[in-house]
């Protein structure tokens, strides 16, 4: 009887290590891999959620911006630059590659207005040949600064909107913007007064107080928006 004991019990044993074995090494149970999957999919849908809550686009844009890169833009229509989120991070880095060139061709401008100052103040008091020499360059200044300007303005009209609106109050990029709607009906009004010098002799002290105007405002924008 004691042997018979003895036996079963080896059995016993014998069945409940094959039973641990058979659970640990022939494969992964499920309540091992559940809590696992169900977490991923908690945190992918939690992503997912706050893409969607958050908006691909400012609401406010300035009009070049909405021609553009509105949802209904020239960008959007013709599939160039499709709204989806990758899209929207690669036209962030397209922004501000824009705005950095945008500030380099400032320089540039501001540089060429302080030349063109000095060449129409000489230009004023000049006869004979150096008048004819001294106003040479001062037409082909005015064509670099209207090139350079020109690339300046298309720049920073141009570069995508940014993810957010501007800020409430009044803020040193508004100034900047505001400052811009000056230099630019001052950039207008001294090439049309420049046209009509040669006829209207009488118009110079307009022309050099429209062309001081807009150096002056085109300088402060840039001490607004660097400092």
């Amino acid at each position: 009887m004691k042997y018979i004991l003895l036996i079963v019990s080896l059995l016993g044993t014998v069945s409940s290590l094959q039973a641990q074995d058979s659970t640990s090494v022939g494969g992964h149970t499920p309540t091992d891999t559940l809590p696992a999957k169900n977490e991923a999919d908690a945190l992918l849908a939690d992503l997912t959620d706050s893409s969607e809550s958050q908006p691909l686009l400012p609401h406010k844009m300035i009009f070049t911006q909405r021609a553009l890169w509105g949802k209904k833009g020239l960008l959007r229509a013709i599939n160039v630059a499709p709204l989806t989120t990758e899209g929207r991070a690669h036209e962030l880095k397209v922004r501000r590659t824009m705005l950095v060139a945008h500030q380099v061709a400032g320089f540039v401008t501001l540089a060429g207005f302080v030349a063109q100052g000095l060449l129409g103040a000489k230009l004023y008091n000049a006869k004979g040949q150096e008048y004819v020499d001294t106003k040479q360059w001062h037409e082909r200044m005015a064509g670099i600064i209207n090139v350079t300007y020109g690339t300046t303005m298309v720049l920073s009209l141009g570069a995508p909107p940014p993810m957010i609106g501007a800020k409430r109050g009044f803020t040193t990029i508004k100034l900047h913007k505001y400052l811009a709607i000056v230099h630019i009906t001052g950039m207008v009004a001294t090439n049309i007064l420049a046209h009509m010098i040669d006829s209207n002799p009488e118009l110079k002290p307009y022309h050099r107080a429209a062309a001081y105007t807009t150096f002056g405002a085109f300088a402060a924008s840039i001490v607004a928006i660097k400092f």
